[in-house]
C-alpha cells in the first residue's frame, strides 16, 4: 500500500502510512539540536497497568533488592 497524502492547508501536506501514523521523521532530521531536545523532552504518560502487571513488577523489585543484599553480604564476607 502506498502512503496517502493528507492535505492540511495550502502548501502543507503530511504523509501517513497504512496505519495512519504521520511520518515526522524527515521533519525531525531538519531540526536544530535545541529544537530537537525541546521536542523530545516532553514526558511520556504512565501506561495503565492491571493488577497482575503491578504484582509482577513489585515481585521483580523485591527480587532485585534481595539479590543486591546477597551480593553486598557476599562481598563484605569475602573481604575478611
Amino acid at each position: 500500500m502506498r502512503p496517502a497524502e493528507l492535505d492540511h492547508g495550502p502548501g502543507e501536506a503530511q504523509v501517513a502510512d497504512e496505519h495512519g501514523i504521520q511520518a515526522d521523521d524527515e521533519l525531525i532530521m531538519h531540526l536544530e539540536p535545541d529544537q530537537f531536545v525541546a521536542a523530545t523532552a516532553e514526558p511520556v504518560p504512565r501506561a495503565p497497568l492491571g493488577p497482575r502487571a503491578k504484582a509482577v513488577l513489585w515481585s521483580l523489585r523485591i527480587f532485585v533488592v534481595l539479590v543486591s543484599v546477597m551480593v553486598v553480604y557476599t562481598f563484605v564476607d569475602r573481604l575478611h
